[in-house]
């Protein structure tokens, strides 16, 4: 799930109309499923002037509602309801989620117009115990009676949820990887997000040490924060994770999945207190436990990649942390992780233990270690802003990574080949560019630097011109028979040698028996006078055709069986008497 709202930070799509900038990127090669907008009709902010217990609930109110336009009777039984309040209120002919409409009733006998709504209502928050028990959406006083609820909340997004292609599917899964790809179609700057801070005269290496023994684990980043303050996020990343179907926790939490859903680089925290001094990466021993996050006892196997406190597990690598180093309330210091572990090897965890994550799909679709140093930065800017976090200096790494960059040399025309139709270099160029593809040229040949971000194309010139095809347009691809020379077809060689003999024989009155190599066990016995070796399949698709074979005749005489049975049963058919006198 992208939301525009939040991609429209990092590139300007103000002037786009969001269904058919939606059909320009399907038409490039991502596919928008579906456009989603949260905008819900006759809904407005109202303000309770009166609020009287029903008489006949002891739960119920009756509530006298100013709508901007005239004041309605609502019957609403949420604990919070009160005189004064700001509130969202759905009047009759708004449809909610579910297909949920709102009609005039009477609720006990009492005449209701409307009904004061929750966000879990509207669909803005998922309907949990907590946010049940939180009643109705209670607005700022600053709120205008009689607007828009959802602008006011500036939770009135476009949600495009796509359906990619799996070789596509690691740049477009965060929102900075699909404003490039809104910056390629519109042939527009990406501008990344603010990340500087400032550290204190205190180094991590004081503090903490690193150990990696395990080539799973090729690129680990840490840095440490101390003296955070753990209280609600601000509303800006409260509405974006709620649009992405996240559940807002705090702002220490909420900042690790906004930086997650940002960069595409999922991020851990430790309660640096309750991990103490070190950490070791290692693969887990077998029937290995840890209780993790969500409160569960998780099995570990040897192929899974533990984050250790040296001791005892207290994370399953990519897929989720453990509860005995989780931030609570009370956190102080924080361990901030921000790594790269095989993706293979996730993908197997994460199905292994049911256990898929937002942040095991991530790192099951394979990371690019710049992204996972701007990830780091990112996260200590908003811990600092949000979290008046006191960043150390100093970070602590372990890198295996290679870092040499994917170049592909060619010249146009072999891009003009692989499309069937003419580019000129020019336009490539200009193709190359919007895609923020570096090139040099050189005696007509073009080198191009692939971007670390992306993972998907390889150093080849097949990828390049699909990309190169894909922005100038699928529509501009000319259907044209192939051409190649024609020749003969022939045998040559000794195939010919051997299909010339084996003519000529027939041709004499000889009949040619074509058997398998392979035969059974007991057949590959017979008439082996050599004791040659016998080379027996290990998984045959059948025991008649699971040994080959040292020697023809034993396929010969089955042929001669076969034969001569067939024509016993066939002389039976046509003289049935005379077979029985025979035998």
């Amino acid at each position: 799930m992208i939301s525009l709202n939040w991609v429209s930070d990092y590139i300007d799509i103000s002037d786009q109309e969001y269904n058919d900038l939606a059909v320009k990127i399907t038409k490039a090669g991502i596919n928008v499923e579906k456009v989603i907008t949260n905008h819900i009709d006759n809904l407005v902010i109202g303000q309770i002037k009166e609020c009287t217990k029903h008489p006949d609930s002891d739960h119920l109110n009756i509530c006298q509602v100013d709508i901007g336009e005239k004041i309605i009777q609502i019957v609403c039984g949420a604990s919070n309801v009160r005189k004064d309040l700001k509130v969202i209120v759905a009047l009759p002919k708004a449809v909610l989620p579910g297909d949920f409409e709102i009609k005039v009733s009477k609720i006990r006998g009492v005449e209701s117009n409307g009904m004061i709504c929750a966000l879990f209502e509207l669909g803005l928050e998922e309907k949990t115990e907590e946010n049940y028990n939180k009643g109705i959406c209670e607005l700022d006083d600053d709120a205008i009676i009689g607007s828009d609820p959802l602008k006011y909340l500036n939770l009135d997004d476009t949600v495009y949820e796509l359906d990619v292609h799996k070789h596509r599917n690691n740049d477009c899964y965060y929102h900075i990887g699909f404003a490039y790809e809104i910056g390629a179609i519109l042939n527009r700057k990406v501008i990344l997000p603010e990340s500087n801070y400032k550290e204190i005269d205190d180094n991590i290496n004081n503090h903490f040490t690193l150990k990696v023994e395990t080539d799973k684990c090729p690129y680990y980043l840490a840095k440490m924060v101390r003296d955070v303050v753990i209280k609600p996020s601000p509303d800006f990343i409260k509405k974006r994770l709620t649009s992405a179907g996240m559940r807002s926790i705090n702002n220490v939490v909420d900042i690790s999945n906004y930086v997650m859903l940002e960069y595409g680089q999922p991020m851990h925290f430790f309660d640096k207190d309750k991990l103490g001094d070190n950490i070791l990466v290692r693969d887990a021993k077998d029937n290995e436990e840890i209780i993790t996050l969500d409160g569960k006892k998780r099995v570990l196997k040897s192929s899974d990649i533990v984050i250790t406190d040296s001791k005892k597990p207290v994370c399953i690598a990519g897929v989720m942390g453990g509860e005995n180093t989780e931030v609570d309330n009370n956190t102080k210091n924080i361990l901030i992780e921000s790594a790269i572990f095989d993706p293979v090897s996730i993908r197997y965890t994460a199905s292994n233990l049911n256990l898929k994550s937002e942040a095991s799909i991530r790192y099951g679709k394979g990371l690019n270690y710049e992204y996972t140093n701007r990830a780091m930065d990112r996260a200590c800017y908003l811990l600092e802003k949000y979290a008046d976090a006191k960043i150390l200096s100093g970070y602590i790494l372990k890198d295996k990574i290679e870092k040499k960059d994917k170049q592909v040399e060619f010249i146009p025309e072999d891009v003009n080949k692989m499309l069937g139709i003419t580019i000129s270099t020019d336009d490539m160029k200009k193709e190359l560019e919007r895609l923020d593809f570096k090139y040099t040229e050189d005696k007509g040949k073009l080198k191009v630097t692939i971007p670390k971000r992306r993972l998907d194309i390889d150093a080849n010139v097949n990828d390049i011109a699909e990309e190169i095809g894909r922005l100038y347009g699928y529509h501009n691809l000319v259907s044209t028979l192939p051409k190649t020379e024609i020749k003969k077809g022939e045998y040559k060689g000794k195939v010919a040698y051997k299909k010339l003999l084996s003519k000529r024989l027939r041709n004499l009155g000889l009949n040619e028996v074509k058997t398998y190599t392979l035969v059974s066990e007991e057949q590959s016995l017979m008439f082996n006078y050599d004791n040659k070796e016998r080379i027996v399949l290990p998984n045959p698709l059948s025991k008649d055709k699971s040994v080959v074979r040292t020697s023809i005749i034993p396929s010969l005489y089955n042929t001669y069986i076969y034969f001569h049975l067939f024509d016993s049963i066939l002389q039976f058919q046509i003289y049935p008497s005379n077979h029985f006198l025979q035998k």
